[in-house]
């Protein structure tokens, strides 16, 4: 199957799948914290205050982190010039100060960012999808999928130059490959990633457990994919550097899990004198 990049384009303005699924992502998360807030009676603007935080910092975040790695300040007014990890940290930097500027406890905000930010990837993941990038290595499984105008496209000269790919002989450079669609596979993973930490978000345990459990998903989904993903970043025999970070984001899950667990610990800490309704005191 090939598939081509969504990209709708309105003279000057250029939109791209990326763009609008990372704008969806945004407020499907926050329409899920605001399910959750509404069911504990707690006051539903608090899910809008995390998403403004979380994108406001993500792009801050972000832009500094591209500045700082590439010595380019200029990018800081540019549209373009994003890194991840710059703009995870800062989003999360963000939603904390958010947290501690409305006095609302860390660890409600962890129990309620969970379920979140397991659909929110699933859907950022599909805006990879949309832009064809961070796609796997060559298949020929009947869902393999070839990406010509890809990011980059994949041909065997790309996969090979960029990603180190072992080709058969006698495949031509020019040839657009079919790969394994690693971004299809993240999104049905943590889409059910989502769903058991839905399913879980009653839990009679100590604040913060639920978001414990989502760390040790997370940290599971990424490390099992990243062994089908076009990459040329393994420092230690065939794991990936996410595959080690994946791991110890899985770790920090189980820790948590076990430190909250106890039914005893259950009371979401001084979160009810803060976010309370006016008609649920």
């Amino acid at each position: 199957m090939t598939v081509y990049p969504l990209v709708i384009r309105a003279g000057p303005l250029m939109i791209t799948g990326y763009g609008i699924m990372m704008m969806v992502a945004f407020l499907t998360a926050g329409w899920v914290m605001q399910r959750e807030l509404h069911r504990r009676g707690l006051r539903e603007d608090y899910a809008a205050d995390i998403v403004v935080a979380a994108v406001i910092g993500g792009i801050i975040g972000g832009k500094l982190w591209y500045a700082a790695l590439y010595r380019d300040w200029s990018t800081l007014l540019s549209r373009g010039g994003l890194v991840w990890y710059g703009g995870f940290l800062g989003g999360v930097l963000a939603v904390i100060l958010n947290g501690w500027r409305r006095r609302v406890p860390m660890r409600f905000t962890m129990e309620l960012v969970a379920p979140a930010l397991a659909v929110g990837y699933a859907l950022g993941r599909v805006g990879c999808f949309l832009v064809q990038d961070d796609y796997g290595v060559p298949t020929s499984l009947p869902w393999g999928m070839k990406f010509p105008q890809g990011w980059p496209p994949s041909t065997a000269q790309n996969l090979m130059r960029d990603f180190s790919v072992t080709l058969p002989p006698g495949t031509q450079s020019t040839d657009v490959l079919a790969v394994h669609p690693t971004q299809l596979y993240e999104v049905a993973l943590m889409l059910l990633a989502f769903w058991w930490i839905w399913r879980w978000r009653t839990h009679q345990r100590a604040a913060g457990w639920l978001f414990g459990l989502y760390l040790l998903l997370a940290g599971i989904e990424r490390f099992l994919v990243e062994f089908l993903r076009a990459k040329d970043d393994r420092f230690l025999g065939p794991l990936t550097i996410a595959q080690g970070m994946s791991l110890a984001i899985a770790l920090v899950g189980v820790a948590l899990l076990a430190r909250w667990s106890r039914s005893d610990q259950f009371a979401l800490p001084a979160e009810a004198a803060v976010l309370r309704t006016p008609t649920a005191r």
